[in-house]
């Protein structure tokens, strides 16, 4: 692999970091380098930035409204946003139901839905995981009924990352009971203000409102917004959950997490000297910039996998599973830095308008809610268990 930017490819690197200097919100910013809630309206807002630059979706096709980078134009892209506290992207319509739209909607569906998922203006969750039906996800049994130019949809999904915020749903549904599991799935596009839908919260460990169940009674969803053939929807769900496993390895992310850790080990001190400077402690971080730098490369030869044209297979898997375990490793690293500061935290902390003095240093506030959030980031996306049952059997042919 030849490892040598072509000029042009770092006249481009240039460019991508003196626009984020220029144009990242720095309120933005400082809410992300402290770990504060990015609320909704801000990420919209950073989204609508990169949307008037051109960048907003830098996978997609340029005939619908993406860049056409290449994978390195793609990684250095990736690579110089994460040298700054930019907030993360929110997967479900950028990189989820966006490329699932283009790749099998209709024309309509694409008029309808891209530009508004380019520019932010539609927020979009995931309708998947059932309360029955998580990894074993064929068995989901929310059923809908044609009744007309319509689908009469009835059952609850659970785990929706913000669905009590969110403008549309992607979701699967069983239209046909016949045949295998999989034969009797179709995928829709809902709304969430229809009639009949009800978010219901669901607190995580961390205290925060992230996910929620969801109820769907008697809920109207025009047959239009159906994606593709009726009963094929496993094959589409299949193909958006290889972007969901690609979207979940986190290498931007975790690159910024490392750098906060090297931040604050080398503030918090050890028999007075920086944590950096214990050996032992300095062998974690290494160990752990290691496994990450590994981590990287792996996703950049599926990166060049997909710029070739060849589809993303089972093996994409790996990413998901490697990618939260080194989400987990750094976040304990962290609050193993911090020792007894990372204990005391109140969520509300962490919003506008708190005003109460911090218990240690500033930067020490986030963390403990960051690494129990961090828990779940091997369960959600198809659990590591599952993911590793997949590459065995579609991989390995085990």
């Amino acid at each position: 692999m030849d490892l040598a930017f072509s000029d042009d490819d770092l006249a481009f690197r240039d460019e991508v970091r003196a626009f984020v200097k220029e144009n990242l919100p720095a309120d933005i910013s400082e809410s992300v380098r402290q770990g504060r809630a990015i609320d909704k309206p801000d990420i919209q807002r950073w989204q609508r930035i990169l949307f008037d630059q051109g960048w907003a979706a830098p996978g997609w096709p340029v005939e619908y409204g993406g860049t056409g980078w290449n994978a390195t134009r793609r990684y250095i892209f990736d690579e110089a946003m994460s040298e700054f506290d930019t907030p993360e992207t929110v997967p479900f319509g950028l990189l989820m139901v966006g490329p699932l739209i283009y790749t099998f909607g209709t024309d309509a569906q694409k008029e309808r839905f891209l530009p508004k998922i380019l520019n932010g203006e539609e927020w979009w969750c995931q309708g998947y995981s059932e309360p029955g039906a998580g990894s074993d996800l064929a068995s989901l049994q929310t059923k809908a009924v044609l009744d007309g130019d319509h689908y009469v949809v009835n059952g609850t999904k659970t785990w929706n990352s913000s669905a009590h915020i969110a403008d549309w749903t992607f979701t699967l549904v069983r239209t046909s009971s016949e045949g295998k599991q999989q034969e009797g799935i179709s995928f829709l596009l809902i709304d969430m203000k229809t009639p009949g839908i009800d978010p219901n919260p669901i607190v995580s460990i961390d205290g925060g409102h992230h996910f929620n169940m969801t109820y769907y009674t008697d809920v109207r969803v025009p047959a239009e917004n159906r994606i593709g053939e009726e009963n094929k929807g496993w094959a589409y769900a299949k193909y958006l959950l290889g972007h969901e496993r690609q979207s979940i390895s986190e290498v931007g992310l975790s690159k910024q997490r490392l750098r906060r850790l090297k931040s604050i080990a080398g503030e918090e001190r050890s028999d007075g000297e920086s944590l950096m400077d214990d050996k032992s402690f300095a062998k974690k971080v290494a160990e752990a910039e290691v496994q990450l730098t590994s981590h990287e490369y792996l996703n950049l030869r599926f990166l060049a996998e997909e710029a070739a044209g060849r589809p993303i297979g089972a093996e994409v898997s790996l990413l998901k599973i490697r990618g939260t375990e080194i989400r987990q490793q750094l976040t304990e690293l962290t609050i193993e830095a911090l020792g007894y500061y990372a204990a005391p935290f109140e969520l509300e902390q962490l919003t506008e308008g708190w005003n109460e003095p911090s218990i240690g240093p500033e930067y020490a506030a986030a963390q403990m809610p960051q690494y129990l959030f961090s828990r779940a980031a091997t369960i959600y996306g198809g659990s590591n268990e599952i993911q590793r049952n997949i590459i065995a059997k579609m991989v390995l042919g085990l």
